[in-house]
């Protein structure tokens, strides 16, 4: 079902652009104004310079000049196993391992690759004229297949690495066919995932149907889903059977959704086949506002700054799967996958 390719990755080359931890960034959607300037002061060839510039067109000359001076340097074609070890929002560490390689982007229409959350109009109009302008892919995305993985890390020095994250060239292409009867279902990634079906739409070339993607298997041991929590400007109940919880509410959440407000704490339980932020969803979102901290949430109550939070529990993967195969986009923020991937490492010019 799925193409997955090779590609020739383009990357940074240390001895012209410096330290690889002055040049990567987190993802363009998580990086706030202040931490944009930060990384740009860390280094005049820092990729938010591509991600997040002034303008598209802006984008478009500094990377051509970047490749033009060595900055950024071709690679053979070939796919990168990648390895993240990182601390989770629970404390715990954990190894989180996947594949990079081209996949061939299709409509949703085909299940090829499976959307689960909505996208807005703004963030897609943006990354299309970016793409257009620099005709390169300069972030991958992340995406899950069912199935265990073609191949782990291999035993020796990685290629690249920087902030936990080691990727090793591999030069063996017979990798990807591993992909060839998978559905692929988007962790990470929906607004560029849809900009690039829209410009190969646009362009129709075999070169603009390819997108950079990580490849995580859902039997990877250190892939998690983390809760994200809710929190409303004005009062909200939710309907269910409901208990009172006595003492700390994280504490609870074995039982079921924690409704926190001035008052008090009270579990609500979750019918059976529902996840919690379904049920939470029945709410509506006017005043809504998200938190992945759980502590951060029940302080904001006490501190009278949210009205209510509900603390749910995380969705699982596999429950994720099943409702996205059936075509039922979820509510914002069902997933948080944690850590985000490094933007920076490599690139895919179209």
């Amino acid at each position: 079902m799925a193409v997955v390719k090779p590609f020739r990755a383009l990357r940074y080359d240390a001895g012209r652009a410096g330290s690889l931890e002055t040049l990567v960034a987190p993802p363009y959607d998580v990086i706030e104004d202040e931490e944009r300037v930060a990384l740009r002061g860390r280094s005049p060839f820092n990729v938010v310079r591509l991600t997040l510039p002034d303008s598209e067109e802006e984008a478009a000359r500094t990377l051509e000049e970047w490749r033009g001076d060595g900055i950024l340097v071709e690679e053979p074609p070939a796919v990168w196993a990648l390895s993240q070890v990182y601390v989770g929002p629970d404390g715990v560490t954990r190894r989180r391992d996947g594949i990079v390689a081209s996949l061939k982007v299709e409509r949703y229409e085909t299940k090829t690759v499976l959307p689960h959350e909505r996208t807005h109009r703004g963030p897609l109009e943006g990354r299309l004229r970016l793409l257009r302008a620099t005709r390169t892919q300069l972030e991958p995305i992340f995406l899950l297949y069912d199935g265990p993985p073609p191949v782990g890390p291999p035993e020796r020095e990685p290629d690249l690495e920087v902030e936990g994250a080691r990727l090793w060239r591999l030069d063996d292409p017979t990798l990807v066919r591993a992909f060839d009867d998978k559905q692929l279902l988007i962790a990470d990634g929906h607004h560029r995932y849809e900009t690039a079906v829209a410009f190969h739409e646009e362009e129709g070339t075999p070169e603009t149907a390819q997108m950079l993607v990580v490849l995580v298997s859902t039997h990877d041991e250190g892939l998690e889903i983390f809760p994200t929590h809710r929190l409303f400007a004005s009062p909200r109940r939710l309907e269910g059977e409901r208990e009172p919880v006595e003492g700390d509410p994280r504490a609870a959440l074995d039982r079921g959704i924690v409704e926190v407000t001035a008052d008090g704490a009270t579990v609500v339980r979750v019918p059976h086949g529902t996840l919690d932020v379904e049920l939470v969803d029945t709410l509506g979102h006017d005043g809504i506002a998200y938190t992945a901290d759980a502590d951060e949430a029940v302080r904001r109550v006490r501190d009278g700054e949210a009205a209510a939070a509900y603390l749910v529990r995380p969705a699982r993967i596999e429950d994720v799967f099943e409702r996205a195969r059936r075509g039922k986009v979820l509510p914002q923020k069902t997933t948080y996958f944690f850590p985000k991937l490094i933007s920076g490492m490599l690139f895919q010019p179209l």
